[in-house]
């Protein structure tokens, strides 16, 4: 029986017992309901006051009676509050820790700061690709939800460096700062490349204005969703065709096309092959959009001579199995990063 449903049946049980009381001297002395209501609350909180009415034998019978039920069931349910009480703080104290230690195991995760409108959707895209990320809100009315979806969450504010080193910043892939406001966000930036330097940082900003300030404090990149949201709704209008596709490929649900940068590490057998030679179009049935170099050049519609090195990153298009199947190739320690956190 859950504790809770426990603690109900004693209430409505000491409710219970205070109208049998009540109706027990009314029926054996013939007292009024005030004073055989009166009586029973002495009788059963021990006070020591004196009677209303004189007892018969059978109503002093029935006081010693009613005392020991009284007494002994009040002990019993102020036990059972207690070790509610207690209980329930022990299950959040060993949650917590659980929760810590397996953000303790993470590494390359993504840590998204504030889980509000925007920290939600970015949250639920992330889980959806299959990463590990940890959520710090300090919004507690949130936790609930955070708990309930099974997501890592870390209560506070995102700004504090205990919060953030709790959150592994040292060992994360990207920092996502979607703080409320703007300030909130300059100041989290500026914490979070303090304590790591060389760490992806993705910034949400609320107009242009604040972008460079963004960008100033430490942001790796800085998003506007208002003015992506804008620039969208004028390519649907301009581009429907092209916006339709785009859908599709970025479509969670779709199951036949999808659009994947895949970056080539040192290990994969195709380091230093030209795309003519890589046998990824007949192996794999996927179109190559585009290679983005080690030193920032983009390559789109790479030419059949173009050459996949080490630290470039391969942008192709096709059926998800196929390119799981090319990310195996290219960067073959891909899978050794993700963490068992059950």
């Amino acid at each position: 029986m859950h504790r809770e449903k426990h603690v109900i049946i004693s209430i409505a049980f000491a409710v219970l017992l205070i109208l049998m009381g009540t109706l027990g001297y009314m029926i054996i002395e013939g007292w009024n309901p005030v004073d055989a209501l009166y009586m029973t609350m002495i009788t059963l909180a021990t006070v020591g006051y004196k009677e209303v009415h004189p007892l018969h034998q059978n109503g002093q019978i029935y006081t010693m009676i009613l005392i020991i039920v009284g007494v002994g069931f009040f002990l019993y349910v102020a036990g059972s509050v207690i070790q509610f009480m207690v209980e329930g703080r022990i299950r959040i104290l060993l949650g917590r820790r659980k929760l810590d230690r397996k953000i303790a195991r993470l590494k390359n995760h993504y840590i998204v700061c504030g889980y509000g409108r925007i920290g939600s959707v970015i949250s639920k895209r992330l889980r959806n690709e299959g990463s590990h990320l940890v959520v710090i809100e300090k919004n507690p009315e949130r936790i609930a939800e955070l708990e309930e979806k099974g997501i890592l969450y870390i209560i506070g504010d995102a700004a504090d460096e205990i919060n953030l080193i709790k959150a592994g910043i040292n060992r994360a892939q990207s920092l996502i700062a979607a703080l409320g406001s703007d300030t909130e966000n300059v100041f989290l930036v500026l914490t979070a490349r303090q304590l790591a330097p060389d760490l992806k940082i993705v910034a949400r900003a609320s107009n242009e204005k604040v972008q460079s300030k963004l960008l100033a404090a430490g942001a790796s990149m800085v998003e506007s969703p208002y003015e992506m949201g804008a620039a969208t709704m004028a390519q649907r209008i301009i581009r429907p065709t092209v916006t339709s596709f785009f859908d599709l490929t970025f479509a969670q649900s779709n199951a036949d096309i999808q659009m994947e940068e895949i970056p080539v590490t040192s290990e994969s057998r195709l380091n230093g092959y030209i795309l003519q030679n890589s046998g990824i179009r007949q192996q794999f049935n996927l179109i190559i959009i585009a290679i983005k170099q080690a030193n920032g050049k983009m390559l789109f519609n790479p030419s059949f001579k173009a050459k996949i090195t080490a630290g470039d990153t391969v942008i192709a298009v096709g059926e998800p199995s196929n390119l799981k199947k090319l990310e195996a190739v290219l960067n073959p320690g891909a899978d050794e990063i993700d963490v068992d956190l059950d």
